[in-house]
């Protein structure tokens, strides 16, 4: 069973498509598949991304939160003799 497929057109500009190109001939695929590779990655880094943004966002509505001062204080003192605890 084939999984559904629609086509989707972008122009690039030529330098990008010839490296698609080069790829494809050195891994021996289509130009189609290093395209879905390279979209998928694309998507799950972004998904990726947006999940860290959520859970941080709620950390912030849940006060769970390092004041400014605190982890200024604590990358000042990383160069000298007796540098802070991480805060947290």
């Amino acid at each position: 069973m084939t999984a559904a497929t629609k086509v989707l057109t972008a122009h690039v500009p030529l330098p990008l498509a010839d490296k698609v190109d080069q790829m494809a001939s050195r891994l021996e695929r289509s130009r189609s598949w290093i395209m879905k590779q390279a979209l998928s990655a694309w998507i799950a880094q972004e998904e990726e991304r947006d999940r860290l943004t959520q859970e941080a966002l709620a950390d912030v509505d849940a006060g769970r939160v390092i004041d400014h001062q605190a982890v200024q204080a604590w990358a000042e003192s990383l160069g000298t003799d007796q540098p802070l605890p991480v805060p947290r």
